[in-house]
């Protein structure tokens, strides 16, 4: 007779789980299954077909890339011609640099700002409150681009256009990421907190050491969604900048190739070295940003 460790238990039912949610989602019937899997083998070579001929002509010249018929080898061979061209003729190491530094930044200041103003909705009682968060719910139906203007028009009056501030300060609002933290601090027994508190620990001492410990898998997703979106920003950056110093990657790129005319091969090229880092940083972050997705329900953003 065998006798199951706590772990060992922990993950049969885990398996179990998995089992139940797979036929729940995928029938119980071998022919629901594999009709299922097939589908969803179909999409995703559908997803990646472009991905893999982006990949494809970046690597090839100019002349191979508008040859017909289309070939998936060319006649003269791959080359690195367009990843050269492109670093030679653009600051491409600068932007990147640039995107990083604004990108760990808004995520930074995004989170801390969330994640202070969530729980002062969550555990504090005050005058206004209500309305308040009201107001923050009516803001996440807010476009975003009704506020180019006016945000602009406060660059100007504060003289900080064309600086890294111009770029970071709008993007760490994040009304969406107060209510999804909200939502998560309501759900934390506020037994932990009143214990901490007879201990001796203030409302700092009870947040740093008890909320946002037992916080960290939605704060990752918070971190992830930011930082993704950051990256990926190219209205705001473009309106707000003209120094090229001072330019992100999106932003960089379409100005190298408008300089050059339309060069397929360069422009695929382009479209690799944008989406390397964020190709990275989902292959690091895999199973964290699939769980996000159904933590938050932000799949549709």
């Amino acid at each position: 007779m065998s006798i199951l460790t706590p772990a060992a238990g922990e993950r049969n039912s885990r398996r179990e789980a998995n089992r139940r949610q797979r036929s729940l989602i995928l029938g119980r019937s071998r022919l629901a299954r594999g009709g299922a899997m097939t589908v969803l083998v179909v999409m995703a070579l559908g997803w990646l077909f472009p991905l893999i001929w982006a990949t494809n002509s970046s690597f090839r010249t100019e002349a191979d890339t508008v040859a017909l018929p289309l070939q998936w080898i060319p006649e003269n061979g791959f080359t690195l011609e367009q990843y050269i061209g492109l670093f030679e003729v653009g600051k491409v190491q600068l932007w990147m640099t640039n995107s990083l530094i604004i990108a760990v930044a808004v995520t930074a200041i995004t989170v801390a700002v969330s994640a202070l103003a969530a729980y002062a909705f969550s555990r504090m009682v005050f005058r206004g409150r209500k309305a308040l968060f009201a107001l923050t719910i009516a803001a996440i139906m807010v476009p975003p681009q009704l506020l180019i203007i006016p945000l602009f028009d406060q660059m100007v009056a504060l003289n900080l256009v064309d600086t890294y501030a111009a770029i970071i300060l709008p993007q760490v609002v994040a009304p969406i990421m107060v209510f999804i933290l909200k939502k998560f601090f309501d759900g934390i027994p506020r037994e932990l907190e009143e214990a901490a508190r007879m201990d001796g620990a203030g409302p700092w001492r009870v947040f740093f050491s008890v909320v946002l410990p037992l916080s960290r898998p939605i704060l990752a997703a918070v971190s992830i969604f930011v930082f993704i979106n950051a990256w990926n920003n190219f209205l705001w950056p473009f309106i707000v900048t003209t120094d090229p110093s001072l330019m992100t990657l999106p932003v960089g790129i379409p100005n190298v190739l408008d300089a050059y005319g339309t060069v397929y091969a360069r422009n695929m090229a382009s479209s690799m070295v944008a989406a390397a880092p964020m190709i990275v940083v989902f292959l690091l972050f895999q199973r964290r940003i699939v769980r996000s997705v159904a933590t938050t329900g932000l799949g549709g953003q």
